[in-house]
C-alpha cells in the first residue's frame, strides 16, 4: 500500500474484439505490467452467432458476445488480476457487468469532432447504446470512459495510475493484440 492508501498499479488489461464476415467475432486480451510488458496474452476462437441469436438478441447481441462470451472467458482465463480493464471497443463496456475490477473506454487518439466510444481504425461498433452514460476523465495523456453507474471507480483509477512508475499509452497495445489476431489466425489456417 502507498501513503495515500491505494494499491499500487500491478497490471493492466487490454481486452479488444475484432470482427470479420469470414471468422465472426475474435477476441482478444493482453495484461501488461506497469513498463508496457507483456505478461499474458489469450485470444478467442472464433464466435458465429446463428440467425435465431441474431434475431432473438438484437441490439444486445454484441454487448453481450463482447462482454459475457468474449471478455468474461478471457478475463477469467487470465491469471493475473489488472488494477483495470481497458476497452477499445463501446459494446465491451458489458464486461463491467461479469467482473469486479473496472472496464475503461479508452477514447482514440483524436477526440476531435469524434465520438470518444468510436474507435477509427479499423471500424468498430459505434458508440455504447442511448441508455448508457458515461463518465469520462483522463489518465495522463489518455482519455478514459466508464459506464456512469461505475462511476466510483473513477477515483480508485486515477490513485493507482497516480502510483505507477510509467505512464502507459493506452491507445497502442490495442494495435497489438490486433496483430498478435492476426498472426494467430495465418498460423491456424491450412496451409496449402
Amino acid at each position: 500500500m502507498t501513503a495515500s492508501g491505494s494499491k499500487p498499479l500491478s497490471t493492466v488489461g487490454f481486452l479488444t474484439i475484432r470482427e470479420t464476415a469470414e471468422h465472426g467475432f475474435l477476441g482478444g486480451y493482453l495484461v501488461l505490467n506497469p513498463a508496457g510488458r507483456p505478461l499474458e496474452f489469450h485470444c478467442t476462437v472464433p464466435v458465429i452467432p446463428n440467425r435465431a441469436q441474431e434475431i432473438l438478441f438484437g441490439p444486445t447481441l454484441k454487448p453481450f458476445i463482447y462482454g459475457e462470451q468474449i471478455g468474461q472467458t478471457l478475463v477469467n482465463k487470465a491469471k493475473s488480476k489488472p488494477a483495470f480493464v481497458c476497452v477499445d471497443v463501446a459494446d465491451a463496456l458489458a464486461l463491467g457487468e461479469h467482473t469486479s475490477c473496472p472496464v475503461l473506454l479508452v477514447s482514440p487518439a483524436s477526440t476531435t469532432n469524434a465520438e470518444p466510444s468510436v474507435r477509427r481504425d479499423p471500424p468498430h461498433a459505434g458508440p455504447p447504446s442511448a441508455h448508457t452514460r458515461l463518465t469520462t476523465f483522463n489518465l495522463g495523456e489518455n482519455e478514459v470512459s466508464l459506464p456512469a453507474q461505475r462511476a466510483g471507480d473513477r477515483e480508485s483509477v486515477i490513485r493507482q495510475w497516480e502510483n505507477a512508475a510509467g505512464e502507459l499509452d493506452l491507445r497502442e497495445p490495442f494495435g497489438r493484440i490486433h496483430d498478435a489476431i492476426g498472426e494467430a489466425q495465418r498460423s491456424a489456417a491450412p496451409r496449402g
